[in-house]
């Protein structure tokens, strides 16, 4: 049985091969699911895809009638896949329900200090040789309040490094995480923790009820000063109002690994093209800015969790075994 990957990055083709190997045939490609490449899984009972696929209800039509009873995807986040109607054709869907939470936490406190710090212009500018302080004026992050959105895994490994940085924690989600009460986090209604937070950083999965949490209401409620990070996922920030509340000069500075629009761009070299993309353009034009291409998941313990899971997503479908990953039967 040949099991058919889509979206697979150069990196990801022999780390792939190499965690199935021996086990199943594997055909990669690099091309992402949609109403256009669908047909190509015809034939494939599995199927394994990205974040960025477009597994629409016309799609998961499509590959049933191919064969496909098995759509695996090798992310956490699943708003890209129309569950309803997988389960109206069959098809099992299962992802990685975690990995280290801590690749994610990790690299958005990094981005924290990026943008605090004014770390790409410092480098660019010494680079050239110009060793001038003018602009790179930050400030101490410790005893600054930090505002948690979501205090899941990730939340709480990031709420875990703000109190190491001796940062009050504000946290916002349905559930209060026991673990992140004992760090003497308060818990808020979301406008009260984006008015009292000099940092927020989004940390929910992307639903109806998230699409666009942060939106012009919300970056009103901010502190004119405050810093943004989202490392979550694009939707939750409504980029057409973040662009007008800094032209507005609201926030300190932003720092997104996720973009709403960014199956069109990220993990592709568009160095040579003309970017079309005007909000995004835009984004990069502002100095407290810094944007960076979904890559807050990128370490070796992550990707070795990610690949071991999809793996055993395969062999759990195929032995008739539910999991934590499995979202539809």
């Amino acid at each position: 049985m040949e099991i058919l990957a889509y979206g697979v990055e150069s990196y990801e083709r022999p780390l792939l091969r190499k965690a199935f190997d021996g086990r199943y045939e594997l055909r990669c490609l690099d091309v992402n699911l949609d109403e256009d490449t669908v047909v190509l899984a015809n034939g494939h009972e599995i199927v394994l895809t990205n974040v960025n696929a477009k597994a629409d209800a016309e799609v998961l039509r499509r590959l049933a009638a191919g064969g496909t009873r098995l759509l695996t995807q090798r992310s956490t986040g699943f708003n890209n896949i129309d569950l309803d109607a997988a389960s109206r054709h069959g098809i099992t869907v299962m992802r990685v329900s975690h990995y280290s939470p801590y690749a994610v936490a990790e690299f958005a406190w990094a981005l924290v200090q990026a943008v605090n710090r004014h770390l790409p212009r410092a480098v660019v500018r010494t680079r050239d040789f110009d060793f001038r302080l003018d602009g790179l004026l930050g400030r101490d992050m410790h005893g600054r309040t930090v505002g948690v959105v979501g205090t899941g895994r990730i939340g709480e490994a990031f709420a875990r490094i703000a109190h190491g940085h001796g940062c009050p924690l504000i946290g916002w989600d349905l559930v209060e995480n026991p673990a992140c009460r004992e760090l003497g986090m308060e818990y808020a209604e979301l406008p009260d923790l984006l008015s009292r937070s000099d940092l927020v950083s989004l940390h929910v999965p992307l639903t109806p009820d998230t699409h666009h949490l942060i939106d012009a209401a919300a970056l009103d409620a901010m502190r004119e000063d405050a810093l943004l990070v989202n490392t979550s996922r694009g939707g939750l920030v409504d980029t057409f109002a973040l662009v007008a509340a800094l032209r507005r000069g609201m926030l300190g500075g932003v720092a997104l690994d996720v973009y709403e629009e960014e199956e069109h761009f990220f993990y592709r070299d568009l160095s040579n093209r003309r970017v079309t993309d005007d909000v995004l353009a835009r984004l990069m034009t502002y100095p407290n800015v810094l944007v960076t291409s979904h890559q807050a998941f990128f370490t070796e313990e992550a990707i070795d969790a990610i690949l071991g899971t999809t793996l055993r997503n395969v062999d759990d479908f195929l032995a008739g075994r539910t999991t934590e990953n499995t979202l539809t039967r």
